[in-house]
């Protein structure tokens, strides 16, 4: 349990929080994918006869899989459909459970909720997938609103996701909504968007990118993102 969190438990204090709204990436953020989404892309590339080393397949978690196809080799629109499709078809199996939540998110994700923020999922992950694996982990209670892409690879881009994620909190005051994630793409759709963002070290981006990307806040652990939020 995190030292703050025991504190909490044992002083019995409710805490106010600048942000009220707080929109979480999952993939690096919330959960470690890596296992899954390695074998599930591995998989997919072995049914076009492309034999790839797992750990060169890293690059896929964080952007939209169409994007990445395309980029890194080269696939045509066809090709990418066919290439999601063999994709999902491990991972919906088994790659959804190769999958660990970060040490401490649960009772960070908890601590919110007891305080009465509104907590928001705003991933690239399709939604029907991302809602599995919040409940495989326990967390899905805690989500006030679970917003991802669409099966047909719209809505994928991080700045639509987020604005998305916000609808619902269009009269809120903007500074009191804040994107969390571990890539430039929620920091940068968070600033497009002209809301506050934390970009978070323990996941997939490394310093330079997310310094790079212009975060109000860096945090290099969930303890350490913990203490921005409360």
């Amino acid at each position: 349990m995190l030292p703050y969190i025991q504190f909490l438990l044992e002083e019995e204090i409710i805490i106010k929080t600048k942000f009220d709204i707080i929109l979480f990436d999952l993939d690096g953020t919330l959960t470690d994918p890596k296992e899954g989404i390695t074998k599930s892309i591995q998989y997919s590339l072995k049914s076009f006869g492309i034999e790839e080393d797992r750990k060169n397949l890293v690059k896929f978690i964080g952007p939209p899989l169409h994007d990445t196809f395309k980029s890194e080799y080269g696939f045509d629109d066809e090709k990418v459909i066919k290439a999601v499709e063999k994709f999902r078809e491990y991972f919906k199996e088994k790659g959804l459970y190769e999958n660990k939540i970060y040490p401490g998110i649960e009772a960070l994700i908890r601590e919110l909720h007891v305080n009465d923020k509104k907590i928001v999922l705003a991933t690239s992950k399709p939604t029907v997938f991302a809602e599995k694996i919040l409940h495989n982990f326990s967390i899905y209670k805690y989500f006030d609103n679970i917003v991802g892409s669409n099966l047909d690879g719209t809505r994928s881009d991080k700045e639509e996701v987020i604005r998305f994620a916000i609808n619902d909190y269009l009269e809120s005051d903007k500074t009191s909504i804040v994107m969390v994630g571990d890539r430039k793409y929620d920091i940068v759709g968070a600033n497009n968007i002209g809301i506050d963002s934390i970009g978070v070290l323990y996941g997939y981006g490394d310093l330079d990118e997310i310094e790079d990307s212009k975060p109000n806040y860096i945090a290099e652990s969930v303890e350490k993102l913990a203490n921005i939020l409360f």
